[in-house]
């Protein structure tokens, strides 16, 4: 299984930016994703992750009503939706993915990061 993630850039507070993530090598659908960030200093942390259905999301509570995760299993992509920028979504951003449909459990599959640099 591969990841590669792509979208990522500098842009002002405020700004918005699209990440996407194309999984291959399974049926795509049999994996939940997710997005996750680390900034320079700081522990990475879960940003938003998402069923095969779709039918279950979760966002932290630092981006919750900006960020936005969909995927589309036609194209074997996750996407992340970030709008209204902030300084501190300053990160190199990773999708993942789990070997379950649902999100439990250990996050096996990574994909290499793609930096975004917000500033104010």
């Amino acid at each position: 299984v591969q990841l590669q993630a792509s979208g990522g850039g500098s842009v002002q507070a405020g700004g918005a930016l699209r990440l996407s993530c194309l999984i291959s090598g399974r049926a795509f659908d049999s994996y939940a994703m997710g997005w996750f960030r680390q900034a320079p200093g700081k522990e990475r942390e879960i940003v938003a992750a998402i069923s095969w259905s779709a039918g279950s999301t979760f966002y932290a509570e630092s981006v919750k009503g900006r960020f936005t995760i969909s995927r589309d299993n036609a194209a074997n992509t996750v996407y992340l939706q970030m709008n209204s920028l902030r300084p501190e979504d300053t990160a190199t951003y990773y999708c993942a993915a789990q070997d379950s449909p649902e999100v439990s459990g250990v996050w096996t599959y990574w994909g290499q990061g793609t930096l975004v640099t917000v500033s104010s």
